[in-house]
């Protein structure tokens, strides 16, 4: 968060200003637009840096017949996985129930069995969420339109 440190020393006298009901409805806004940011750059397939994800692993020859049409983490970016809420101290953007460990696994980079009976595999580090220059110019405009 200290990248964000600079950002919000200029407006903490401008939220010091709000009601506390104001502050909230301002911060589900910014996460309303955040979670719609992140929707969009995971169906890009992009880190919040820019550069693209580590590609799917190629599956066994012998393997199932077909191959996954899919792109990665479809389901994942969806409203009813990725939610935004907003309270008068924060806005928050987080993967929820059962998908935020497949999330975790993706975002770190970290060992996990695909399936009950395989063994571990390593997955390459995927961010899913994180802040990019886009993200802070729309907390910045959101900011201004809701407090002009």
């Amino acid at each position: 968060m200290n990248e964000l440190k600079p950002f919000d020393d200029k407006l903490a006298g401008l939220l010091a200003s709000l009601s506390p009901a104001g502050r909230r409805k301002m911060a589900a806004e910014i996460a309303k637009k955040l979670r719609a940011s992140q929707q969009q750059r995971i169906k890009q397939q992009k880190a919040p840096d820019g550069t693209p994800y580590a590609k799917r692993k190629r599956q066994p020859v012998r393997g199932k017949k077909g191959r996954v049409k899919r792109e990665m983490f479809a389901k994942l970016r969806t409203a009813r996985y990725l939610k935004a809420n907003g309270s008068p101290d924060a806005a928050v953007v987080e993967f929820v129930g059962r998908v935020q460990r497949i999330a975790r696994i993706h975002q770190e980079g970290l060992r996990d069995k695909p399936n009950r009976h395989s063994k571990p595999v390593q997955y390459e580090t995927r961010p899913l969420l994180g802040f990019s220059t886009d993200d802070r110019q729309i907390i910045e405009s959101t900011i201004l339109f809701l407090m002009s």
